[in-house]
């Protein structure tokens, strides 16, 4: 691989519940950010995105990040990592000073701020982030760059994402284990919308939803942050397990069988299609009998589709009450992006479009030159936006000074409802 000049280094690692994968990334002296390096190893010690096996992943992230080192020809020591685990939380503080009409300087964004940081609770979690969105200015929302104006009410919106601090010390354990010093671990749903999301979308109103492999994280975007995040305990690895079961083979074939054969969608030719396997029955030492739909070590592709089905329709009705949970429910139109590894899917968009009844299509990582043909699909659009987090490197208030100042708090539905509000006077 031709190495372009670079200035900057970045290394993104994303610990799955499948596979770890590892990106360097440069950033040239044209602007542009370049991948110089990949490696993936299958991940051996994570469940549902939670450390299982500490010394597994240790060895998984070490293995991965030595295979992306030798394509680089670099070695590295700072990363970044990614978390998708279950106990991710979101919410939107709200911080508001009276200004009399006078021009907002400097130390007046800077006082609301810290105010802001002051007036974040996390109720015994880890505050993973909380980054200034967008200011308001007389209640108005939308003001990118108050400096210099002149307001009655200056206000700000602050994105915070907790989480619970044992799963992060793990996590964080894992990674300095294979001798990397992590600069900061970053929620999966905020580096997954970096890469997939354009910043119009995240402006109008998304639905986010990654199909992980023992998590799907759902997370809804409106004035270019995101204002609502839920876990749902739900992966493509379900699905594999439940085609291991099904058709009584071991998990490996049954991971090949759905990528090669798979589909959300069924078809009439299906029911012709047969499909070789080999049942657990074949092997002495495992004392297991191929399942009951395996006929003579030949499924249907009809059969194998209906067991895919019957797993989405759970995961779609958990995912569609999810949306309408989060007031994602009009008007209608608005649009849902897949992504992760379980949108590689066959027919997922088609199938997901009808059982959601909106518009989904599937989101893939962009933003990065030089992108491997194997690296450019929706399962590594984590990682993919862990480099453009580690390059932007975003303001975050966990850094800054305390300070004693009147903090006003706007719940999730009365937040919501001035979003919704702004955006239909605006658009």
């Amino acid at each position: 691989m031709v190495q372009p000049r670079v200035e900057k280094l970045i290394t993104a690692i994303d610990i799955g519940s499948w596979k770890v994968s590892a990106l360097i990334a440069g950033r040239t002296d044209s602007g542009e950010l370049a991948i110089l390096g990949t490696g993936q190893r299958e991940s051996r010690g994570v469940r549902r995105g939670f450390i299982a096996d500490m010394e597994r992943t240790e060895l998984a992230v070490r293995e991965t990040v030595e295979q992306a080192e030798r394509v680089a020809g670099t070695n590295i020591e700072d990363v970044w990592v990614s978390f998708s685990g279950g106990s991710l939380v979101s919410d939107v503080v709200t911080v508001e000073r009276d200004m009399g009409g006078d021009r907002v300087e400097q130390a007046d964004i800077d006082d609301l701020l810290n105010t802001g940081r002051q007036g974040i609770d996390p109720d015994g979690r880890v505050v993973l982030h909380a980054q200034p969105t967008c200011f308001t200015l007389n209640g108005r929302i939308g003001v990118k760059k108050p400096l210099g104006m002149h307001a009655d009410m200056l206000g700000v919106d602050i994105h915070v994402v907790l989480a619970d601090g044992a799963p992060l010390a793990n996590l964080d354990l894992c990674v300095r284990g294979a001798y990397l010093n992590v600069n900061s671990i970053v929620a999966s749903p905020i580096a997954t919308g970096l890469a997939c999301l354009s910043e119009e979308e995240r402006d109008l109103g998304v639905a986010l939803v990654e199909m992980g492999a023992g998590v799907t994280n759902v997370s809804l975007y409106a004035g270019g942050m995101l204002v609502g995040l839920h876990s749902i305990p739900i992966g493509a690895a379900d699905i594999t397990d439940d085609i291991a079961s099904a058709f009584g083979i071991r998990r490996s074939q049954a991971e090949r069988i759905k990528c090669f054969y798979g589909s959300a969608m069924q078809n009439r030719r299906d029911f012709r299609e047969m499909i070789e396997i080999a049942p657990l029955a074949g092997d002495q030492s495992s004392g297991q009998a191929a399942g009951p739909n395996a006929e003579g070590g030949r499924i249907t592709r009809a059969a194998l589709v209906g067991v895919i089905c019957e797993r989405l329709n759970q995961l779609m009705t958990e995912v569609n009450a999810t949306l309408v949970g989060m007031g994602f429910s009009s008007p209608t139109g608005r649009q849902v992006v897949l992504t992760g590894g379980g949108a590689e899917l066959k027919g997922i968009a088609d199938y997901a479009q009808g059982a959601l009844g909106r518009a989904v299509r599937i989101g893939r990582p962009r933003g990065l030159s030089a992108m491997p043909e194997a690296h450019s699909g929706p399962a590594f659009a984590t990682l993919a936006g862990l480099a453009l987090y580690g390059a932007s490197n975003p303001v975050d208030l966990r850094t800054m000074a305390p300070s004693q100042q009147t903090v006003h708090r706007v719940g999730a539905p009365l937040w919501w409802q001035r979003m919704m509000k702004a955006m239909r006077t605006n658009y």
